[in-house]
């Protein structure tokens, strides 16, 4: 099954996660299909801290992709792709 879930990257005390379309077989940071966004739970200043491409994430939710549930917490707390945590929970439903 694919799931959408957090890849950890950067150095030591300085976390960084790419949000990745992966199999679920694979290891945390291991391979993945697509890389779908980022998150930086350390951004200063003007830095990003969240960033997702909605069209890629309601595609792989579309073909039945799952979020794990700390993307789908990111998602929903994020008011740009606040229109994409409904098609999630439909997915999850099914």
């Amino acid at each position: 099954m694919v799931v959408i879930r957090l890849a950890r990257g950067g150095a030591k005390k300085r976390p960084f996660f790419n949000i990745v379309a992966t199999d679920s077989r694979n290891p945390r940071d291991g391979r993945f299909i697509e890389r779908v966004g980022f998150y930086n739970p350390v951004a200063a200043g003007a830095e990003p801290k969240f960033r997702i491409a909605a069209d890629r994430l309601n595609y792989w939710t579309g073909v039945g992709a799952r979020m794990s549930p700390t993307v789908a917490r990111l998602v929903k707390s994020n008011p740009s792709t606040e229109a994409v945590a409904p098609a999630q929970e439909q997915v999850a439903a099914a």
